[in-house]
């Protein structure tokens, strides 16, 4: 089970958008691994073809992943290898999304503390966040025994096949 997550930081501000995080330029395809070569392509360029981002923690401001409801931008995010999403606040279609493919997300108003670089611990079951390069710890929510076995499923259709086959 995905209970404790640890990466290396990569800042973004608030208000990344959809668009930003996968523009739509790129939507003529559902693939995935293509889509991941594009991952915060407006954000950051190039972002999504770095070769250390691979297990990596987003960490951003308020309202991440506004804009437009695709499904795409969870799965480009996850398919980058990102391993999990920390922001101040999500919107609300977004956060639905990367939980039904699986992305671990966590809100901490206190994203705001970590620097570029810092090395991040998410621990979900317990609910503690913890900047390991300054040393601070953070409560969060933990997460509920139904989204942790959603996570460990990879997402929620397949959470809902392994439900079905038992």
């Amino acid at each position: 089970m995905v209970v404790k997550i640890k990466g290396k930081v990569f800042v973004f501000g608030d208000n990344v958008n959809t668009d930003e995080i996968i523009p739509a330029r790129y939507l003529n395809t559902s693939d995935p691994q293509e889509l991941a070569k594009y991952c915060m392509e407006d954000a950051r360029p190039g972002f999504g073809r770095r070769d250390d981002i691979k297990g990596s923690i987003i960490v951003a401001g308020e309202n991440f992943g506004c804009g437009s409801s695709r499904e795409h931008a969870p799965v480009a995010i996850k398919a980058a290898g990102i391993s999990c999403v920390i922001a101040k606040s999500f919107a609300r279609i977004f956060f639905r999304n990367a939980i039904n493919i699986g992305l671990p997300i966590v809100e901490l108003k206190e994203a705001d503390e970590f620097e570029e670089g810092d090395i991040a611990e998410v621990d979900l079951e317990n609910g503690v966040v913890r900047n390991l390069t300054k040393g601070k710890e953070y409560r969060i929510r933990p997460y509920p025994e139904f989204l942790m076995k959603i996570m460990e499923a990879g997402g929620w259709l397949e959470y809902c096949l392994k439900e079905v086959g038992e």
